[in-house]
């Protein structure tokens, strides 16, 4: 089955409705830059007392790999997802197991490099030169199938309860990443298009069989005591 993400969250409100809707994953930026930055206290605050079932995911864009590890083991996040110009040699300095490198394929020679990154999973989003992500625009959906071919990998960028459908039936990852398309305005998220986006997707079932079909978003139960790197 393919998982959802909810990304964007900045208020307990939202992640609960998220949670009881049937998300598998919740996605907390730490992009200043973002109309849906939240602080780390506040993501402590906001996964308080949440059941351990659902992941939680730190969101981040060229951020120096030291406050990285220090905002995951303060927030207890379970997944780090790397949303900026890192390297192959930035994310080795993570263990793979816990990380998630988004890209913006444009070209299928863009599909070449996917290899080179030492990471659980590819997301394939719709960045521009001025944001990394968040625009509302999809991405290409025929490369995003390409890619997914040899990698797991999470599908990004406009997607909202109209086209999700097609979106799961051309590319079909392993999992979605929604974050302005339930959205009632920036940081605070629509009940009713989260409801319905979740529905869809858990409704969908996949005719084909995914080459990389365990599940991205899984919790160990613990926090992740050490990111990797020699801290």
């Amino acid at each position: 089955m393919t998982q959802i993400k909810i990304c964007g969250i900045t208020n307990r409100e939202d992640a609960l409705i998220a949670l009881h809707a049937g998300t598998d994953a919740l996605g907390f930026i730490f992009y200043p830059a973002s109309p849906r930055f939240v602080k780390p206290e506040r993501v402590r605050e906001i996964t308080g007392g949440l059941p351990g079932r659902i992941c939680r995911v730190g969101v981040f864009v060229d951020e120096a790999p030291e406050e990285v590890r220090r905002i995951v083991r303060f927030c207890g996040l379970d997944l780090i997802q790397l949303h900026g110009k890192e390297s192959p040699a930035y994310c080795a300095l993570f263990s793979p197991a816990v990380l998630i490198k988004a890209v913006s394929l444009r070209t299928a020679q863009d599909l070449a490099v996917l290899g080179d990154y030492p990471v659980k999973a590819i997301l394939v989003d719709a960045g521009d030169s001025e944001r990394p992500g968040g625009t509302g625009r999809t991405c290409d959906w025929s490369l995003a199938k390409r890619a997914g071919e040899r990698h797991g990998i999470i599908l990004a960028g406009g997607l909202h309860p109209g086209n999700i459908l097609s979106a799961l039936e051309t590319v079909c990852p392993g999992a979605v990443d929604v974050g302005s398309g339930v959205e009632e305005r920036p940081g605070k998220k629509d009940p009713k298009k989260v409801k319905n986006l979740v529905a869809e997707v858990k409704g969908f079932r996949n005719p084909h069989r995914l080459a990389h079909s365990s599940p991205i978003f899984q919790r160990e139960g613990k926090i992740i005591p050490n990111c990797g790197g020699d801290s």
